[in-house]
């Protein structure tokens, strides 16, 4: 192997640990307008309608505990719950207005704090991380 590439096992770790890094610090920063773990219900709600098994599956936690976290956002006016149009049986949550209005100023955010570490960086660097973003995105969709 070339001296100049790195072994696949310690890009992977480097990257996993820097990924990781990155998410918290975005999530955790001190100025967050709400809970991190009720963000990513609101985020994954943004894109449609949802019952409390589907956003369970794509948080990976159980339903129970995604039922706790949606009944906090309907009491906090950031969600609704509603029948399923084409099975009664079914209950979907939505965003409500406020609900959209907090996701869009969270993720405005989260992006703004995000620019203010990129400031620094040279083109040379933002256009790496520009095209680690595009290879980042195939990575994890295999």
């Amino acid at each position: 192997m070339p001296p100049d590439l790195t072994p696949a096992p310690a890009l992977a770790h480097d990257l996993r640990i820097a990924c990781m890094r990155v998410a918290r610090m975005v999530r955790f920063d001190g100025d967050n307008l709400i809970a991190p773990h009720l963000f990513s219900v609101l985020a994954r709600l943004a894109d449609g309608p949802r019952t409390v098994g589907e956003l369970a599956a794509a948080e990976l936690i159980t339903a129970p505990s995604m039922s706790r976290s949606c009944t906090q956002l309907c009491e906090l006016g950031l969600v609704e719950r509603h029948s399923d149009e084409h099975d009664g049986r079914l209950v979907r949550l939505s965003l409500t207005d406020a609900g959209r209005e907090l996701v869009a100023e969270e993720r405005a955010r989260r992006d703004a704090w995000m620019g203010e570490r990129l400031e620094g960086l040279t083109q040379e660097e933002r256009d790496v991380l520009e095209r680690a973003t595009v290879i980042l995105g195939a990575v994890i969709a295999r």
